[in-house]
């Protein structure tokens, strides 16, 4: 899988410190190839990842990896009770694939440090397909969340099949109401792993930096 470039994730991040920063955990992590074109700007780096195969290449690159349920729970120290925060939580093309990606925001939000980076890739026009479910739709549907006051129009989720108002839906109903600010959002080619009949899909990434505003 191929998203961004170390050096276009350096810029995506305002990543101007001679020091890195601290802890970044990468949800989804794959078989690490992003991963790895972000983890040298951190001191440390978590992964999660539901596939054995992916699992092991994750471990066998050195990569640190928690339980997909326990991610938001680890301990800072074996004497203490508090959980550790993150710097940064990238979530690449995976809100989509998830049963239920507005609980995750939620736990994203609780998982990071004041003024922490969420790293967000999108495929658009939003087409949420999950594997494991036997319809394989999500149990929470994002283009048909409304967090934001009620004097916000409405708009049907049938008629939001454009880019631009999926793009205003997500950022002013869903993510601003949880807490996240938008500090920056670019598009990018997107490779990833194909099937039998073709190697690779070529497919176009938007991909968002917010930042988590304290309440």
């Amino acid at each position: 899988m191929f998203v961004f470039s170390q050096e276009q994730f350096k810029t995506l991040i305002d990543f101007q410190s001679e020091s890195k920063l601290g802890t970044l955990l990468d949800l989804g992590a794959g078989d690490g190839q992003v991963t790895s074109k972000m983890a040298p700007f951190f001191q440390n780096v978590y992964t999660t990842e539901m596939s054995t195969t992916m699992r092991w290449r994750l471990q066998q690159k050195g990569f640190r990896l928690v339980d997909v349920n326990e991610w938001d729970k680890i301990r800072i120290s074996a004497e203490e009770e508090s959980f550790l925060k993150f710097d940064a939580i990238s979530c690449l093309n995976l809100l989509d694939r998830c049963d239920k990606p507005l609980s995750l925001l939620k736990q994203m939000k609780d998982a990071l440090k004041p003024n922490g980076l969420l790293i967000v890739a999108l495929v658009l026009p939003f087409k949420p397909y999950v594997e494991y479910n036997p319809d394989n739709r999500p149990s929470e549907d994002l283009l048909n969340t409304w967090l934001r006051d009620t004097c916000i129009k409405k708009e049907p989720s049938s008629t939001m099949n454009k880019v631009n108002k999926q793009i205003s839906h997500l950022i002013e109903n869903v993510f601003e109401p949880i807490g996240f600010e938008l500090a920056k959002f670019t598009r990018l080619p997107y490779l990833c792993e194909g099937n039998l009949a073709q190697s690779y899909f070529y497919l176009i990434d938007y991909v968002f930096v917010f930042k988590n505003k304290p309440f």
